[in-house]
């Protein structure tokens, strides 16, 4: 166990010696020649300037060791380890070593908060390369082909055009979903919140993916509190990108569920909202990927990124889609256990007033 002695202690103690070395002086004084007592002044100014010395190296040492001890500590993230952190303390020495020890922890956080950022953007910057060369790569290859080659007959050559061209729309799709996410980061895309029927949107999505879904035998299913299709379930959001959300949700539903499966949205009065939640039954997600399944371009494993790619996914709707719902101040939330499926949801405030019927634009 450390023994510490605080300054007050050590001043009560230099008081002390001192009051004792001028007691002692003053008491045999009187008894001393002239020349005794100049010696003892003497003695006395110098046992008092050791004594002052002595405490103030031994205070002033003792407080730059625990400095550079914090400091180390600091440097291995042991938080822990540092004493009197951010408590009130009277003495000078002490209250400077707490602010060199919080301005050194801060600025640890800080360098490793920008080590963790430098490492997500290399990690953005390979995947965007790595996105944008396959459609590149692929139109490049079919237009150089019909270019190099003058015996390419009109059914081929259209053949390679239209695929070239079907590469050039994956790449604009990429490139259009990177600049929406971008404006949904900076915060500079507005909601337009408007009131309409949740349930009814779901049902159009349901008509728009229809054929996907009839392609690997996936029965979609709505389960809403309302009864028929006459008994809206409004809610308040911006229809357009809340339509963007289900659709990403929907469609990897659809894409990574079981084949012959099903995949069922459950709409759910909760308080003064409706939740809103996209379940399949596939293989399910593993617990250390959930969290990380928003970000960008992330891969659970290359058989899901190749089969993304095929399927004409950016590898950004979850991104998107989670940077949307969070502008309108909620949170997709993810359930998800092996061989059970998984479940995302979220939730949106409900409204009362009239419903808003939307125009052929939305």
């Amino acid at each position: 166990m450390r023994f510490t002695i605080s300054s007050r202690v050590i001043a009560i103690i230099l008081s002390l010696l001192v009051a004792g070395v001028l007691t002692t002086l003053a008491w045999v004084a009187p008894t001393l020649t002239l020349q005794d007592g100049v010696l003892a002044a003497g003695i006395t100014v110098a046992a008092c300037f050791l004594l002052l010395y002595l405490m103030f190296e031994a205070l002033i040492f003792r407080e730059i060791n625990n400095i550079y001890e914090g400091l180390e500590n600091i440097k291995r993230k042991e938080f822990r380890r540092m004493s009197s952190k951010f408590l009130f303390r009277p003495e000078p020495l002490k209250r400077m070593r707490d602010e060199i020890l919080d301005m050194a922890q801060r600025r640890q956080q800080e360098i490793d908060e920008l080590k963790r950022l430098q490492v997500l953007r290399r990690e953005f910057l390979a995947d965007v390369s790595h996105e944008l060369k396959t459609p590149i790569f692929a139109a490049q290859g079919f237009v150089h082909t019909i270019l190099d080659d003058d015996d390419v007959d009109e059914f081929t050559r259209k053949k390679f055009l239209q695929k070239a061209a079907s590469s050039l729309d994956a790449l604009d799709a990429l490139v259009q979903d990177l600049v929406t996410i971008s404006q949904l980061e900076k915060g500079v895309v507005r909601m337009r919140r408007q009131k309409f029927d949740i349930a009814q949107l779901v049902r159009d999505i349901f008509e728009q993916l229809e054929m996907k879904a009839t392609a690997r035998h996936v029965e979609l299913a709505l389960v809403s509190p309302t009864a028929t299709p006459n008994e809206p379930l409004q809610v308040v959001a911006d229809r357009n990108r809340i339509r963007q959300v289900l659709i990403n949700l929907i469609d990897n539903a659809i894409k990574y569920g079981r084949e012959y499966g099903h995949v069922t949205v459950t709409l759910t009065e909760s308080g003064k909202g409706i939740r809103i939640s996209v379940q399949d039954d596939g293989e399910g997600i593993p617990k250390q990927h959930q969290n990380r399944i928003f970000e960008r371009f992330y891969r659970i494993d290359k058989s899901r990124s190749r089969e993304s790619r095929n399927a004409g996914g950016s590898g950004l709707g979850l991104a998107i889609s989670k940077h949307i719902v969070e502008a309108h101040k909620s949170t997709i939330r993810v359930r998800s256990e092996l061989g059970q499926g998984t479940l995302l949801e979220f939730k949106l405030p409900k409204s009362k007033g009239p419903v808003v019927v939307p125009t052929a634009q939305e």
